[in-house]
């Protein structure tokens, strides 16, 4: 999961953080650096009688309904808590904002968290986790919902570009230890953006 986490933080931090404005340059970009880290042994989650016949993953066409610039509202004392994994390990987190945004005239809110261990280094010392599911989890979208990385904004709007979500490893290969969306990050809305489930 670490190596996709910073490959995912790079990207966004030189092309997603940056963007006030919609780009399928960065979409696109996004979506080929995924399929180059799935696609090599040494990176993939992929088990291997899946990794041995990957050509790509499935996307949904890229949609700039799903880019959204966001309300941030940052959290104060708020106290770190053992997030919930597919496995009994509790990574801390701690809450540290919400986001406000509207789609197709739906007023949205999205809780976004940071991990208290990764934050210590500093490529990760800006770095926000945002899990989210919708009405698609579970039919296109993989069961467990998708996450984005973000970064924390330097105001209070921040890009959010659901194009660029992505599923947890837990969606390819059960070895993995994957946070679960917390319940107040479920979304009544269909979020048909990003990457879709891998197996039916």
């Amino acid at each position: 999961m670490k190596k996709i986490l910073v490959l995912v933080f790079l990207l966004q931090l030189s092309l997603g953080f940056a963007q006030i404005k919609f780009d399928v340059k960065a979409v696109e970009k996004f979506q080929k650096e995924i399929n180059t880290e799935y696609a090599d042994a040494k990176t993939s989650p992929l088990m291997a009688d899946d990794l041995a016949t990957f050509n790509t993953l499935d996307f949904y066409p890229i949609n700039e309904k799903f880019f959204v610039t966001a309300t941030f509202v940052r959290t104060e004392k708020e106290k770190a808590f053992g997030m919930k994994t597919s496995t009994e390990r509790t990574p801390s987190y701690v809450k540290y904002g919400e986001v406000h945004f509207t789609i197709d005239g739906q007023a949205l809110k999205l809780n976004v968290y940071k991990n208290i261990e990764l934050s210590k280094k500093k490529e990760f010392k800006d770095y926000l986790f945002l899990p989210f599911s919708d009405l698609s989890s579970g039919n296109e979208s993989y069961i467990g919902g998708k996450y984005i990385d973000l970064k924390i904004p330097k105001g209070n709007t921040i890009a959010i570009d659901f194009n660029t979500s992505y599923n947890p490893y837990c969606a390819y290969n059960n070895k993995y230890s994957c946070p679960k969306v917390p319940l107040e990050n479920d979304l009544n809305i269909e979020i048909r953006a990003g990457v879709k489930k891998f197996h039916d």
